[in-house]
């Protein structure tokens, strides 16, 4: 059977620093052709006019938890990498906590072996580093994983990598580039308990970014970064929270060049803990929201580059678990289906420029990853893109949801801007709120 030919014509192009009016010509899993005009060469190609509305390269969200396997009553890689698509997420890196954790080769394999079945984007994983997997990080293929991550602070089970020689080690012998959530246990376990002492487990939320405060965060962001000098391991420092922990990073060389790099997300650049009334434990995440001051520095980092990617860490849980007490509540929520629009909110108010978008969102995760053929506009490259209208407004509620946990932090927000196809290796895979049955996903391959 011949494969299909998709003529997108007529959109505005947005690409590695310039917004043009232009034409796209896909050829199966690829990008045959961009031009100002291209002609159709023959009738049986598919043509989608997409005049008015905007082309972007498919998002790459370097950090999600999709929950499988062990935790399938919040999430999945089919329910969540579908949302991903309505969302333009085109391709996602999956993180090691899951259950059981990612932290041996065979465990890596089985998560592949689920994806390779049921996932409707992209994917990779990343594996798990432990106080005791050594020998398993080094077996892993650098061309078939995305990282290593590392927990520093805020993990569960045996994942929480606390002994200062092994992580030497770790940073020392592996040629992995290295993902680390950074938040100081021991300051906060004191913080934790000297409001347990005087509110029990019903601590107001509103305390969460104190426990978890700017201190715990610049710690173990500070030694992290210390360490990766020392060693010469290649660092990516994931959601940071914190104005402090700005002035650690540089914007000095080019991203190609860079050995420790940082990420923000969605959620420390539009929520502050002036939100925790309204949305409680529903906006509880570790890192935790911090203060408006903490988001305004965020922002200044991310646009004069010393932040080089955005991402979700989409993380969900049932509602019945986030309502519960404090203590009890897990932290994390969903983003995959709402992250670009909320960006593309930000545009709309002049935060940030669509060319600065697609800068943080496409082209530096494959940049930073060594992402084979991805993140860009580019003929040869795989034909993953998101046409989005920037004038066609809606608002967030419980029957457009699509992850499995049914909720959203955005609910309620009314987004002026949508997606409206989303194309994965070429193949149209959603399309104004219909989804194609047919998986066009592929693993990410690296290009180490």
């Amino acid at each position: 059977m011949q494969h299909k030919i998709t003529l997108i014509k007529n959109a505005n192009i947005v690409n590695e620093g310039k917004i043009f009016n232009g034409d796209i010509l896909i050829d199966g899993d690829y990008i045959k052709e961009v031009d100002n005009s291209i002609s159709a060469k023959s009738s049986d190609i598919n043509i989608i006019d997409a005049e008015g509305k905007y082309l972007l390269p498919g998002i790459i969200d370097d950090q999600v938890h999709f929950r499988e396997p062990g935790l399938t009553q919040k999430a999945t890689i089919q329910t969540e990498s579908i949302a991903a698509i309505a969302g333009g997420i085109t391709s996602f890196i999956e993180m090691p906590n899951t259950n059981p954790q990612t932290t041996t080769i065979e465990k890596l394999n089985e998560k592949f072996d689920i994806a390779s079945k049921t996932s409707f984007a992209n994917y990779s994983f990343m594996f798990g580093g432990t106080n005791d997997n050594l020998d398993e990080i080094l077996k892993v293929d650098p061309k078939q994983v995305a990282a290593l991550k590392l927990f520093l602070g805020s993990s569960t089970g045996n994942m929480l990598v606390d002994d200062p020689q092994i992580l030497e080690k770790i940073f020392s012998n592996t040629k992995l580039l290295i993902a680390v959530h950074c938040e100081d246990e021991t300051t906060i376990k004191t913080n934790l308990e000297r409001y347990k002492k005087e509110y029990g487990d019903n601590i107001p939320i509103k305390y969460h970014p104190i426990i978890r405060s700017e201190e715990a965060c610049y710690l173990s962001s500070s030694k992290a970064i210390e360490l990766a000098k020392k060693t010469g391991a290649r660092l990516h420092v994931f959601h940071l929270s914190t104005g402090k922990e700005t002035s650690l990073f540089s914007n000095k060389i080019p991203l190609k060049d860079k050995k420790i790099t940082a990420e923000v997300c969605i959620h420390h650049l539009w929520f502050s803990d002036e939100d925790y009334e309204k949305k409680g434990t529903l906006i509880k995440w570790n890192p935790a929201v911090k203060t408006s001051k903490d988001r305004d520095l965020l922002w200044k980092a991310l646009l004069d580059d010393r932040i080089d990617v955005i991402a979700t860490d989409h993380a969900p849980h049932t509602l019945s678990e986030k309502n519960n007490a404090y203590t009890s509540a897990p932290s994390g929520g969903p983003l995959v289906q709402h992250a670009l629009p909320a960006m593309l909110e930000m545009y709309n108010k002049g935060k940030i420029n669509l060319i600065k978008i697609v800068e943080k969102m496409c082209h530096n995760p494959a940049i930073l990853f060594q992402i084979e053929k991805r993140g860009f506009i580019r003929e040869g490259y795989f034909a993953d893109l998101v046409l989005v209208d920037l004038v066609s407004p809606w608002t967030v509620n419980k029957e457009n949801i699509l992850y499995k946990c049914k909720w959203s932090p955005f609910e309620g927000t009314s987004f002026k801007s949508r997606i409206t196809h989303t194309f994965v290796n070429g193949g149209l895979a959603y399309n104004n709120f219909k989804f194609s049955e047919k998986k066009y996903a592929k693993q990410l391959t690296f290009n180490r």
